[in-house]
């Protein structure tokens, strides 16, 4: 992929976001043709300011302060006051790579031109993000509405010489320090430019794009980690028949069935060595994945929709549209839309997670598995998988609080002007804690899958689920007796994240549907 991001406002997607806020490598620039529409939305705006017109946040106060007319000579104060004073982030800061994603999602919002903005102010972010200038960025703060006020704020703080940006040991230095260093100079904010950095949703919509980037991985992974647990436990693929899933027709169930019969084939030796057997069905955990993968599958579909949706949506406020002669107020920085589909998110990635521990219940369950108890070789001296399974339990609840909507919550702010708000940022962290759980319980069942499989007697499995098992026991061997198995689950997680072992799967049977 090239190494330059051109940001018009209108195309930015996931995968040139997660390209660009990865490497600092990557360097960002505006395009031609939106510097010309911000160029001609100053001017309208300067144009208007210059007939004596009062207009919200140019030459008003902020919020229930909108009543208040602020004087010519104190526009310049009053944009670095708003700033100032809405720095109000607490809490641990948001990684720098989030920070990065931020920094380019609202320099693609002032880029569309509406927003009243100079030229300058965009190049300003795009000079500190190719300078590797990342503010640090307080991760509590925001209630989803008026945009992300107190983490934009942070950002903003940074680039008027005023915050902290993480220094190269990895830790939060003076910005002041690094501007001198480097020879440049702080953003000095006119009219309208500070309230046109902080109004919009970018932190809780850069939150949950980076998170979606991770479940991509995960919805796969759900799949294969599933499969080789249907082999484990000697399970029917005739729930995957593609005339099943034809007959409801959800994308994402058509996909799942799909991709489950690409990685299980056929049939195999486990396969065959329990043809007519008496049992009629599998339980749900097993039966159900088209159906419950599937949701999640077509979940991910939506948010990534709505999410690339506002990565390219103007969402200050007033906003200008120079063409037709109008600055309007508006309510385009309510984050509802992004905090509806993040807490749906998160329901999405809990049940992923849920069906996955029901999976390594029925393994560790010689009643249901027919293997050793609890995946133990020497049982009673040895205790196996048993709190694999409680490990995972325990994410699993966790995830149940967790996936609470917070999008269903609202709290009167700013002495009841502003009323009704998002809590779209809180939708964001908690999607993110989620997906974090869930990846560990799948690496649970990864190793819970893997130690099944090698209990069957050398019956081999098929060529794809042979090949990750193998993949698999290079960094963990099969425990013929008890070892600390967080160690186990660390190794596997980190083949999760660092695409080892999608890279043998996608290798043998080309890329899954999600």
């Amino acid at each position: 992929m090239k190494n330059t991001l051109v940001l018009d406002g209108h195309q930015l997607d996931l995968k040139a976001l997660l390209h660009a806020c990865s490497s600092s490598d990557v360097k960002v620039e505006i395009s031609a043709d939106a510097k010309a529409k911000v160029t001609k939305s100053r001017q309208y705006i300067d144009s208007r300011l210059s007939k004596g017109e009062v207009m919200y946040g140019v030459n008003t106060g902020f919020g229930a302060f909108s009543s208040v007319r602020i004087s010519d000579s104190e526009i310049e104060l009053l944009q670095k006051n708003l700033i100032r004073s809405h720095s109000m982030g607490v809490g641990a800061p948001f990684t720098k790579k989030q920070s990065r994603a931020m920094m380019i999602l609202r320099a693609n919002a002032l880029s569309r031109g509406h927003s009243g903005c100079r030229v300058e102010v965009i190049e300003k972010i795009l000079e500190f993000l190719n300078k590797d200038l990342i503010p640090v960025i307080p991760s509590q703060g925001s209630v989803g509405a008026s945009g992300d006020l107190a983490p934009l704020s942070h950002l903003a703080l940074a680039l008027i010489g005023e915050g902290e940006v993480w220094g190269a040991d990895g830790k939060p230095v003076p910005v002041a320090t690094e501007l001198q260093r480097l020879g440049m100079k702080p953003l000095v904010l006119k009219h309208k430019e500070g309230l046109s950095l902080i109004n919009g949703c970018q932190v809780m919509t850069a939150i949950g794009l980076l998170s979606l980037a991770e479940t991509k991985d995960l919805l796969n992974l759900a799949d294969l980690a599933g499969a080789m647990s249907l082999e484990g436990l000697r399970g029917s693929r005739s729930a995957f028949d593609p005339l099943i899933s034809a007959s409801r027709a959800h994308a994402g169930e058509i996909k799942t069935a799909r991709n489950l019969l690409k990685i299980l084939g056929t049939t195999s030796e486990i396969a065959e060595s329990h043809a007519g057997c008496n049992k009629v069905q599998d339980a749900y955990s097993l039966r159900c994945m088209p159906a419950v993968h599937g949701a999640s599958k077509d979940t991910f579909q939506y948010v990534l929709r709505t999410l690339e949706t506002e990565a390219n949506s103007s969402t200050d406020n007033p906003l200008v549209f120079a063409d037709d002669g109008k600055i309007l107020s508006c309510g385009n920085f309510h984050g509802e839309p992004v905090a509806f589909a993040l807490d749906f998110l998160g329901i999405a990635l809990s049940s992923t997670a849920s069906i996955s521990e029901c999976r390594i219940a029925k393994m560790i369950n010689p009643a249901m598995s027919d293997l050793p108890a609890f995946l133990a070789p020497n049982g009673g001296l040895n205790s196996g998988h048993m709190i694999v399974q409680v490990a995972a339990a325990s994410l699993v609840s966790e995830n149940k609080i967790l996936a609470h909507p917070a999008s269903v919550d609202s709290i009167p702010t700013s002495a009841e002007k502003e009323d009704h708000v998002s809590m779209g940022t809180i939708a964001a962290r908690k999607a993110g804690q989620i997906l974090q759980n869930a990846q560990n319980v799948l690496a649970m069942e990864f190793l819970s899958a893997t130690q099944a499989l090698d209990m069957l007697g050398g019956l081999k499995s098929s060529p794809v689920i042979e090949k990750v098992k193998n993949e698999i026991r290079q960094a963990v061997p099969f425990a013929k007796e008890d070892r600390i198995f967080s160690k186990d689950v660390e190794k596997i997680k980190e083949m999760m994240l660092n695409g080892k072992i999608l890279g043998v799967l996608e290798k043998e049977i080309g890329l899954l549907d999600i």
